[in-house]
């Protein structure tokens, strides 16, 4: 399994017993659906390992405790603090006809309601405070905020997002 097949589910934060149990902070907007989990890919030095779970319950809303089948002791759980999370994209649940995930919208042609065709969303900046679409424009790169007041169709079959962006914003990148 690569990473590029996956997504990411959170990190494993603390330990949290004697007994090799874990926090793990999930980065989801509904947790409790990560807490029946039978298994999950733990990125170890950039390989992704399996690592099957015994028991898992949520703990205070975005924490999951986990306990992992062969950690059993304080010192296997030191090896697995701060590694990532990941699970296969099969697993992310079916999102309505407008919501998207991040990695579904790549290569999908943005177009405004007033400019008209904008270019390709290349990647997607969610590392600032609002993300972003970077765009590709004939080699020129245009960011636009994510923004649900500017998104206002995705069609997922034809591979368009129409968006409507506030007069001027484009033109400061042409």
């Amino acid at each position: 399994m690569q990473k590029k097949d996956c997504f990411y589910v959170g990190k494993i934060v603390k330990k949290y017993s004697f007994k090799g149990e874990l926090l793990i902070k999930l980065d989801a907007d509904e947790p409790e659906i990560y807490e029946d989990m039978d298994s999950v890919f733990v990125d170890l030095r950039n390989n992704l390992v399996p690592f099957f779970i015994e028991s898992s319950q949520l703990h205070k809303s975005e924490l999951l405790r986990v306990k992992f089948e062969d950690v059993d002791t304080e010192q296997d759980a030191d090896a697995l603090l701060k590694c990532d999370l990941y699970l296969p994209l099969e697993f992310l649940p079916k999102l309505e006809d407008d919501k998207f995930y991040f990695h579904e919208i790549i290569g999908f042609t943005i177009e405004d309601v007033n400019f008209g065709k904008v270019g390709v969303v290349k990647s997607i900046n969610d590392s600032t405070a609002q993300a972003l679409f970077e765009i590709d424009r004939d080699g020129i790169e245009i960011l636009i905020p994510m923004h649900d007041a500017f998104i206002k169709n995705v069609d997922k079959k034809n591979k368009t997002i129409l968006v409507e962006t506030p007069e001027g914003l484009i033109d400061l990148y042409l």
